[in-house]
């Protein structure tokens, strides 16, 4: 795994060691932040579900002001936080060990952009929109990017936000909201 573009381009980043994790692909990060480019300059960047922290690493090295890490696992916070550190990006970016989707109210925010990639196993995608909305995770304008199974994605609406474009790459699917 590495990151695809940005100040940090081709920077190699760790993977926790005998678990099996399931990285958003290469290719589709790379559709991912063609979609999200024109918003990135200068964003806020909240990264939930953040595993390795690949994702909110890629937004820093392409231009987001800061990104703020959630994640829930000890051995993966372990990886995240040594990944920022391989990037140095400490000083950009904040971490959270929350269990999603309570105790969001501690994020702060709001943030340009949100992405979520829970386990393809979640089905709280609806109270996760509600949280964001009811938190004020979101500044008016923002976009939401859930990752999921393509075969289970999920709502078309969710508090106040709507899906307004569903991008498929093999088994994953990206679905945008604002």
């Amino acid at each position: 795994m590495r990151i695809i573009a940005g100040s940090e381009r081709g920077r190699r980043l760790e993977s926790p060691e005998g678990r099996t994790a399931r990285p958003t692909l290469d290719r589709v990060r790379e559709n991912l932040f063609n979609i999200l480019m024109p918003r990135l300059e200068n964003a806020l960047f909240l990264d939930l579900f953040a595993g390795t922290g690949a994702i909110g690493l890629e937004a820093l090295s392409r231009g987001a002001a800061r990104a703020v890490f959630v994640e829930s696992d000890d051995q993966m916070l372990a990886v995240l936080r040594r990944n920022m550190a391989l990037c140095k990006f400490e000083d950009r970016a904040a971490v959270y060990r929350l269990r999603l989707p309570v105790g969001m109210g501690v994020l702060g925010g709001p943030y340009d952009l949100v992405f979520a990639d829970p386990p393809w196993n979640h089905t709280g995608y609806g109270e996760l929109l509600e949280t964001l909305s009811r938190e004020r995770l979101v500044r008016e304008g923002g976009w939401i990017v859930l990752e999921s199974a393509a075969k289970t994605p999920p709502p078309e609406t969710g508090g106040p936000w709507t899906a307004f474009r569903r991008k498929q790459y093999g088994e994953t699917m990206l679905t945008f909201y604002a």
